[in-house]
């Protein structure tokens, strides 16, 4: 029985345990800011507050801190189950590997692999997303497309994973223009809005290089002997799943889906008077364009011609709309989960009123897709309860002051490096990019002024820090809430992915090293 991996919720329970245990021993303490301004904060010993029975709180309240998570989990999952019902999905995935398919017979695709092609256009697009605007909540909606249709192409649930969250988190680790890490930052240390942008651009390619590269080494091997993959049992959900009859209504369009069409055609043309212009925000600059009126003519065009072969087909082209929406909502209209999972619950609504469904169907298959998802919501809440004890009791800011006071007569590449170390351990704990910055920066950016350190560079020991360990960290409700989505085991997962962060780390430590001894752009 101890040779059994343990379960998920065990491992997030164990984890919380030792936190708890962690408060009897590590003595409290709390920066305050300094009556002098401009000066770091000061810390100041304080008691800590030893958790006992409040490791039995930690899931409520985890859930309460996780809510917004936690929700947004269910409502993806009842909306996606409804699609599934009309077989949608299904069909694009088939329509989309013919189509891969067919260009194998070009030998210059064959030479490179189309699924390799496939693979790496996908990942750079969420990689770019995360890069951008921190895509990292919505890759959960993301996992239900990309897991199956990466089964469908003979990979595993794994590869499915990597190429979306995977992707993100490496562009979130290498953020360009990512308002939530560099932009809170870069403000907090008094630099210009994401100067620095031409190194952090090819640490961007760097760290995509590397990380794409991994996943299709994986993917390759997983092509050749499905079996040799670690979650090939939990998989078979999903084999079962891409592997559903052939529905008898593919090729109907049903007058419902007509009635759908014109009502969701009358919202946005409503929704394109009210708002003509839409400002989509990359970084400092925004492009200002008729972006809904234009998005409302396109569906106008394309929803008629989707109707023209089948209903299915015009669900299908509402999730491709539902998508599109999704980014002008977030770099546009500064969009978080509550607003996406409010578009994801209407998508699923309008989808399951297109095929023809009442209104009781809808909610049955809702509460099913629901219910099928819950496991995955509930150790969200569960993951939030290990922040929950290290915060109440009082021992996180004793944690940073000890990590700080070893960076003292240091030279400075061993100093940035430090402060890099300090970075990913907190971010193990405390997986929020705005929280962490808000955290640390106060204290960084003026102690590297004191030991001579660019500031910019202290700024991308802290980018990096933060980044990699996302992708492992089970205080995460995000990697949770994917891992629970695509029925990974964590356990199974963080033994798959601990070769890539090892990888990431050192490779984080050495880009920062150019910061220090080269004179570059920005720092």
């Amino acid at each position: 029985m101890f040779k059994k991996i343990p379960h998920t919720y065990v491992i997030v329970f164990a984890l919380i345990l030792i936190a708890a245990v962690a408060t009897w021993f590590v003595p409290g303490g709390e920066y305050r800011p300094s009556e002098v301004p401009g000066e770091m904060p000061v810390f100041h010993n304080i008691e800590s507050q030893p958790q006992t029975w409040q490791v039995f709180s930690a899931m409520f309240n985890g859930f309460e801190r996780q809510a917004g998570i936690v929700v947004f989990i269910l409502m993806i999952g009842g909306a996606f189950w409804i699609i599934n019902d009309s077989k949608a999905i299904d069909a694009g995935i088939s329509s989309f590997l013919k189509f891969t398919a067919g260009l194998d017979k070009y030998s210059f695709m064959r030479r490179l692999g189309t699924n390799n092609i496939v693979i790496v256009l996908i990942m750079l697009m969420f990689s770019i997303f995360g890069a951008v605007f921190g895509m990292s909540e919505e890759t959960i909606a993301f996992i239900i497309i990309l897991v199956p249709l990466a089964i469908s192409m003979g990979y595993d649930s794994l590869t499915g994973v990597g190429m979306v969250f995977v992707a993100s988190g490496l562009g979130f680790a290498g953020a360009i223009l990512n308002p939530f890490t560099i932009g809170i930052a870069q403000g907090i240390a008094g630099l210009p809005l994401f100067s620095g942008i031409e190194y952090r651009m090819i640490c961007w390619l760097v760290i995509n290089v590397a990380g794409i590269s991994f996943i299709l080494h994986h993917a390759h091997k997983i092509k050749r002997n499905p079996k040799a993959s670690s979650v090939y049992e939990e998989d078979d959900h999903w084999r079962k799943f891409v592997h559903t009859k052939e529905d008898d209504n593919k090729d109907i369009t049903f007058k419902s889906s007509w009635y759908t069409y014109f009502a969701i055609l009358a919202s946005l043309v409503l929704f394109s008077v009210y708002y003509p212009q839409t400002a989509l925000k990359i970084g400092e600059k925004s492009i200002e364009f008729w972006f809904l009126p234009a998005l409302t003519l396109v569906f106008a065009l394309f929803g008629f011609l989707s109707l023209r072969k089948s209903s299915a087909v015009f669900v299908l082209n509402l999730l491709g709309f539902t998508i599109i929406f999704l980014i002008v909502g977030v770099m546009g209209y500064e969009w978080y989960i509550m607003e996406i999972a409010a578009l994801f619950f209407a998508m699923g609504v309008l989808s399951g009123a297109a095929m023809g469904k009442g209104p009781n169907d809808i909610t049955r298959l809702f509460l099913e897709g629901a219910g099928d998802i819950l496991s995955a919501a509930l150790v969200v809440g569960l993951g939030g309860g290990i922040i929950i004890i290290l915060e109440d009791g009082k021992i996180i800011h004793t944690i940073l002051h000890s990590m700080a006071g070893g960076m003292r007569d240091l030279g400075q590449v061993a100093t940035v490096e430090i402060m890099y170390m300090i970075q990913t351990a907190i971010n193990i704990v405390i997986p929020s990019g705005s929280a962490k910055a808000a955290l640390t920066m106060p204290i960084m950016a003026p102690f590297s002024d004191l030991v001579g350190l660019s500031r910019q560079a202290t700024v991308m020991a802290y980018q990096f820090g933060d980044g990699f360990t996302n992708l492992i960290t089970p205080t995460s409700g995000v990697l949770i809430g994917v891992l629970g989505v695509a029925r990974i085991p964590f356990a199974k997962w963080a033994k798959w992915i601990a070769p890539l962060i090892l990888i990431m780390i050192i490779l984080g430590a050495l880009l920062l090293i150019p910061t220090v001894t080269m004179k570059l752009n920005g720092f």
